[in-house]
């Protein structure tokens, strides 16, 4: 079962490393505008940068290999970063469930961005914080 978890997670953050790749070549996916994608994922209307969007696409992808166990399954390294991960994760899963996303993403207080946070991100920040804590 844990290999299993840990699959899964470390795929559900590679997945959306690559949606952030995508938004930082100028996708929308998976809404139909701009305005749609800013409102819904980032909550205002300014969009971030292309090289910012890649960053934290950067990121996932080393979360993603950590939680996977890339380079080595094993060693203090890996269990430093994977730690890193979850309390990253589980810390905004805890800003967005309390409201207050804006103190780490700065404007993200639009009335969609905030449903969305409360319903979907902040529960899968908890879930991958958990799931990388699991892969250890």
């Amino acid at each position: 079962m844990r290999g299993l978890v840990r699959v899964a997670t470390a795929t559900t953050l590679a997945g959306i490393g690559v949606l952030h790749a995508a938004w930082g070549r100028g996708s929308t996916f998976p809404l139909t505008s701009r305005e749609r994608l800013n409102d819904t994922v980032i909550g205002r209307d300014v969009t971030p940068s292309p090289m910012a969007c890649y960053g934290v696409a950067g990121l996932l992808a080393a979360a993603s290999a950590l939680v996977a166990g890339l380079p080595t399954p094993d060693g203090r390294l890996r269990r430093a970063g994977v730690c890193t991960v979850a309390a990253a994760l589980g810390a905004r899963a805890a800003l967005g469930f309390a409201g207050k996303t804006d103190l780490v993403s700065p404007g993200s207080v639009s009335a969609r961005f905030r449903r969305m946070d409360g319903r979907v991100y902040s529960p899968l920040c908890l879930a991958l914080a958990i799931g990388a804590v699991s892969s250890l």
